[in-house]
């Protein structure tokens, strides 16, 4: 044979190689991909917290218990209206912290589906791990019975 002729075991074990690469690489992909059950979010970034036109009605002040919240969506994004007193209400973006799966209101805690964060329905604050960091807030205000954007 001369050095311009690849051996069968040359060939072989380069293709073995490259295959082995491109699994990696595509399994990598898969885990880094911040997929979620909700069809949601993407991976690395966080998705930035809805900023509609001001004054866009998101719900009747009505329709969110003191002490309580509501799921909605907001700028086409889903959404936390919380109303910790009879005329105080606050908004978060409903996109987990860690790796962007759509929360779940369940009582007065947000449940990340995914991978078990927790978060406190009124204030958006972290209360069980793996998300570090809070949910993002979303500018609302009352207005003549309404929660509107501020």
């Amino acid at each position: 044979m001369t050095a311009e002729s690849p051996t069968r075991r040359t060939v072989l074990t380069t293709g073995v190689a490259a295959a082995g690469a491109a699994a990696g690489t595509v399994a990598l992909a898969a885990c880094a991909g911040g997929s979620t059950q909700s069809g949601s979010g993407s991976g690395g970034q966080p998705a930035p917290a809805a900023q509609p036109a001001a004054g866009t009605t998101i719900a009747s002040l009505s329709d969110v218990p003191v002490g309580g919240a509501k799921s909605v969506t907001i700028g086409g994004q889903a959404a936390i209206v919380a109303r910790p007193s009879e005329n105080n209400v606050v908004a978060f973006s409903a996109s987990c912290t860690h790796q962007h799966c759509t929360v779940n209101l369940s009582g007065d805690k947000l449940k990340c589906p995914c991978h078990g964060s927790q978060f406190n329905a009124l204030t958006g604050a972290v209360e069980h791990p793996p998300a570090k960091s809070p949910l993002p807030s979303i500018p609302v205000k009352v207005d003549n019975g309404k929660i509107v954007s501020a």
